[in-house]
């Protein structure tokens, strides 16, 4: 190993330029007013407790008939989606000539403790899917399911394949108990009973620490030191600030909820065992015979493309399409080149089976 040598001159002289560049940054932060969360025009078309369920407005008349309906975590809040202009998933769906609606969970509080996973997938889902084929006169509609929302779009296809005429999911966990999977060996032992019988909800804040956690240097190190290479522009620190206004902005989990999504899918990985019982029905990959289009990303380090390409050796359809994007988890939404080549790839195999 060749032994490093450091110039002091040089040394100084970085030191007074990272100074510079962040002295003339916070300067810059201060002319940046608020941060907006979601650009795109929607309208909120039902309610029901916390939940809301809004429609996109885009520029033209949607051209594909069927409307889809996004499905995001309870993790996270879903204008990740919709997070710029020129990086939106939404924008790109609408460009598209899709018609998008989209679920927003909201902020369970103490009165959601004992919500189940089965009042989220056969209750809320279920009457939100019900809104938009009522007010489209359809019998099915499309679900674009997003991570943990990718799998409640899959427990709920296999529940209701009456009313799903396409599946999309992204960066969506199939298999939980993969090798390359850190957070499943995390998860796997922890007494999930404990930790909800004494919190009642789960914490955002925990979480969101815990996925930090997973990669301590690029997202809780690096991220800031290249942050000051940013500030100069004006544009550039309010996306930067955006993007952390979204990763704080955690939810907490309703207790029962998250108890039963840790127990049935990553402690027994339940989903291609066929033993995830949600309400009073197994959930049956096999009864998925709808078209699928699964979407993953090579370099996630939260959904590993093996968690997620597993998908295709137990749904039942015949029409099964993979998109690997050359991303990570959070790229796949926000990348200038996800924004080029998701949506439209969406758009068109969407419109191959309308």
């Amino acid at each position: 190993m060749q032994p490093i040598h450091i110039r002091p001159d040089q040394a100084t002289e970085e030191m007074l330029e990272f100074n510079r560049k962040l002295g003339a940054g916070l300067q810059n932060l201060l002319k940046i007013g608020p941060i907006d969360a979601g650009v795109t025009p929607k309208e909120a078309v039902y309610r029901e407790d916390k939940l809301v369920l809004y429609h996109f407005k885009g520029d033209t008349t949607p051209r594909n008939p069927i409307p889809v309906m996004i499905v995001y975590a309870l993790v996270n809040r879903p204008y990740m989606t919709d997070l710029q202009e020129d990086r939106s998933t939404v924008r790109g769906l609408l460009e598209a000539g899709l018609d998008v609606y989209l679920i927003d969970w909201g902020y369970p509080d103490r009165a959601d403790r004992y919500l189940t996973l089965d009042d989220y997938i056969n209750g809320y889902m279920d009457r939100c899917v019900d809104v938009i084929r009522k007010r489209h006169k359809l019998d099915k509609i499309n679900i674009l399911g997003i991570c943990q929302g990718g799998t409640f779009s899959l427990c709920y296809s296999a529940l209701h394949p009456d009313k799903v005429r396409n599946l999309i999911t992204m960066v969506t966990p199939v298999d939980f108990q993969t090798d390359d999977n850190l957070l499943s060996h995390w998860v796997q032992k922890m007494d999930v009973d404990l930790l909800v019988d004494t919190m009642g909800n789960m914490p955002g804040e925990i979480l969101n620490w815990t996925f930090l956690s997973l990669k301590p240097f690029r997202l809780m190190g690096q991220k800031y030191m290249d942050m000051v290479d940013q500030l100069h522009d004006e544009h550039k620190a309010k996306n930067f600030l955006r993007m952390e206004k979204w990763i704080f902005d955690s939810p907490d989990q309703a207790g029962e909820a998250f108890r039963q999504f840790c127990k049935y899918f990553y402690q027994r990985n339940g989903l291609i065992k066929g033993k995830v019982q949600i309400g009073e029905h197994r959930v049956d990959l096999k009864n998925i015979t709808m078209p699928v289009l699964n979407i993953y990303a090579t370099e996630d380090h939260l959904v590993p493309p093996a968690a997620s390409i597993a998908l295709k050796d137990h749904v039942g359809t015949k029409d099964y399409t993979e998109l690997a994007f050359p991303g990570g988890h959070i790229g796949i939404y926000v990348s200038s080149r996800a924004h080029k080549e998701v949506p439209p790839s969406i758009g068109k195999w969407l419109d191959e089976r309308s």
